[in-house]
């Protein structure tokens, strides 16, 4: 049987340009696209955009 690893993750795990702007889209997919190349696979999210940035929350899965 698989055994898989989970980790939560959020809009505060993505650098930002500065303590009061938002997150980009391409930061967003920058961080995800990282956690991708480290064998982590995005199993869940709510993603939101808003005027000046984006927000989202979500789950990710790794096999062990």
């Amino acid at each position: 049987m698989k055994k898989f690893t989970y980790k939560m993750i959020d809009t505060r795990d993505v650098e930002s340009a500065g303590m009061f702007k938002g997150r980009k889209r391409e930061d967003i997919e920058a961080y995800l696209n990282k956690l991708g190349a480290e064998g982590w696979e995005l199993v869940n999210v709510d993603f939101r955009e808003l005027e000046g940035g984006s927000e989202f929350a979500g789950i990710m899965k790794k096999e062990l």
